[in-house]
C-alpha cells in the first residue's frame, strides 16, 4: 500500500470513528445538549481536528439523518418485487417503515428533528437528504402506479398525491409525540395496535 493510499484511508477512518462518536452522544441525548467538544472527547480527538472533518455541529448531525433515511430506501427497495401486485408492495412498505421506526427509534427521532423548524435553516446536505426520502416516495408511487396498473389499486388515485399522503401519514403516525399515545393508552389501546388499525384503515382505502 502507498503512502497515499495509506493516508486515504487512515482518514476515512478517523472520519468514521468521529460519526461514531457523534451517533453515540446523539442517539443517548437531545440535539441542544450535545456539544462539539463532548463529540471531540468521545473520538478523542482534539476539537481543531474534529472541525477539519465537520465544519459544525448541525453538519455531523445531519450526516446520521442521511444514514437514517439511506437504511429507510434499502428497506423500502427491499418491498419491491415482480411476484406480487403493486397494492401488496404499498402494504409492504408502510411495514417497512414501521419496521424502521421499531428497529432504529433514534435515527427516526433524528430525521425527525431535522424537519422542524427548530432545526437551523441552513440544513447542511439538504438535497442529498431530500433525494434520499425522495426517492422513498417514489419508491411508493412507483408501486402505486404499478397496482393501478394490475388493478389492485384504486384506478381513480393519483400516484403522486397517494403517495405524498402515505408518506405523511407514515412520518405522523410512527414519530407521534408521548401525549398522543398517552391518549390512546388511556382509551386502553396500545400504541402497537394503534398502529395495526391504521394499516388495515389504509388498505381499503387504496384498494379496488
Amino acid at each position: 500500500m502507498g503512502i497515499a493510499e495509506r493516508k486515504k484511508r487512515e482518514k476515512q477512518q478517523r472520519r468514521n470513528e468521529i460519526i461514531s462518536a457523534a451517533k453515540k452522544l446523539f442517539f443517548s441525548g437531545s440535539y441542544e445538549d450535545v456539544t462539539m467538544n463532548q463529540i471531540a472527547d468521545e473520538a478523542e480527538l482534539n476539537k481543531a481536528t474534529l472541525y477539519l472533518y465537520f465544519k459544525n455541529k448541525e453538519a455531523l448531525f445531519a450526516e446520521l439523518v442521511f444514514m437514517g433515511v439511506q437504511i429507510l430506501k434499502e428497506m423500502f427497495l427491499e418491498c419491491k418485487t415482480e411476484n406480487i401486485t403493486g397494492g401488496e408492495q404499498v402494504m409492504r412498505m408502510g411495514s417497512a417503515y414501521y419496521r424502521f421506526a421499531k428497529d432504529y427509534p433514534e435515527y427516526l427521532r433524528l430525521i425527525t428533528f431535522y424537519g422542524t423548524e427548530r432545526f437551523s435553516k441552513e440544513k447542511p446536505y439538504g438535497d442529498e437528504i431530500g433525494s434520499g426520502y425522495g426517492v422513498c416516495r417514489l419508491i411508493l408511487q412507483d408501486a402505486i402506479e404499478g397496482g393501478i396498473n394490475d388493478g389492485s389499486v384504486r384506478g381513480d388515485l393519483d400516484p403522486f398525491l397517494t403517495s405524498m399522503y402515505m408518506m405523511i401519514s407514515f412520518m405522523g403516525v410512527l414519530s407521534m409525540e408521548d401525549k398522543w399515545r398517552r391518549v390512546i393508552e388511556g382509551q386502553d389501546y396500545s400504541y402497537e395496535y394503534f398502529v395495526a388499525e391504521f394499516f388495515n384503515f389504509i388498505r381499503p382505502t387504496i384498494s379496488r
